[in-house]
């Protein structure tokens, strides 16, 4: 199965839940995503898809001060970008437990593509990565993967996250006011991940091979529904921000693992 990309029409710019974002003069340089021995090139047949999304003001309370997050975090050099929910990528799924990635070797990235995609993935080197793992897998070109990945996104509607930003929740919590928002989604057609310190980290949204949105298979990631976590409130620009202070705790992403 691959994606049917090619007569997909590119939007002119890809927008994140994005509070404010301006693609800058001059990207920072990208290198090529190779695999290695920890991630090494699976060619297996795809059995569905993962959408994931971070929420990205919990990432920047630990990487705010890297100059690799200065875009993503609107530190220097961001250009004062602000985002809720970010995409991280489309990723392919396999039969199995494992999936398949780095299904070919792949130049890097034109600069018309990063900047098209920017506001809606805040980090060129991020991109460059997404298409060399997974978007390598669909049989698609990097134009008509995004074009996929960004119109999935971008159908999306978010609640107020502020809302859970004033003490503690459940990770069934936030699924069901994601669901709420987005008729046809149902709370089992998402993964909630948290962080180690058990702070909201991405939500990972189950694809079948059509791209319609379908029930995740048991024991396939996230935390489970009763899991009490806290929601880093988005930064603002006019006042300290409560509740999560920069660089507070050690935080890792889901995609420090193998499924990055």
């Amino acid at each position: 199965m691959v994606l049917g990309l090619a007569s997909v029409a590119l939007p002119a710019a890809a927008g994140a839940q994005a509070y404010s974002c301006a693609v800058p003069a001059v990207l920072p340089p990208i290198h090529p995503e190779l695999p290695n021995e920890r991630n090494p090139q699976r060619l297996l047949p795809i059995g569905g898809y993962t959408l994931a999304v971070t929420w990205t003001p919990e990432y920047c309370f630990s990487h705010k001060r890297e100059p690799s997050a200065a875009f993503e975090c609107g530190g220097e050099g961001g250009g004062g970008a602000r985002f809720g929910f970010s995409l991280h990528g489309l990723w392919p799924d396999g039969i199995g437990p494992e999936w398949p990635q780095y299904c070919k070797s792949t130049p890097l990235l034109p600069d018309a593509t990063l900047r098209r995609n920017l506001c809606a993935t805040p980090s060129a080197q991020l991109l460059q990565h997404e298409w060399a793992k997974h978007g390598t897998c669909t049989g698609s070109t990097p134009d008509a993967y995004f074009a996929r990945s960004t119109g999935l996104y971008g159908k999306l509607v978010w609640p107020d996250m502020t809302a859970f930003g004033r003490g503690t929740t459940t990770v069934g919590a936030v699924a069901q006011a994601i669901a709420a928002a987005n008729p046809g989604v149902s709370a089992d057609m998402m993964r909630v991940t948290a962080t180690r310190d058990g702070w909201l980290d991405e939500v990972w949204f189950c694809l079948d091979k059509q791209m319609a949105y379908t029930r995740c298979k048991a024991g396939s990631g996230g935390a489970a529904p009763a899991t009490t976590i806290r929601v880093a409130r988005p930064r603002d620009p006019a006042s300290a921000q409560a509740g999560r202070s920069y660089g507070s705790s050690y935080r890792a992403r889901p995609y420090s693992s193998a499924r990055y």
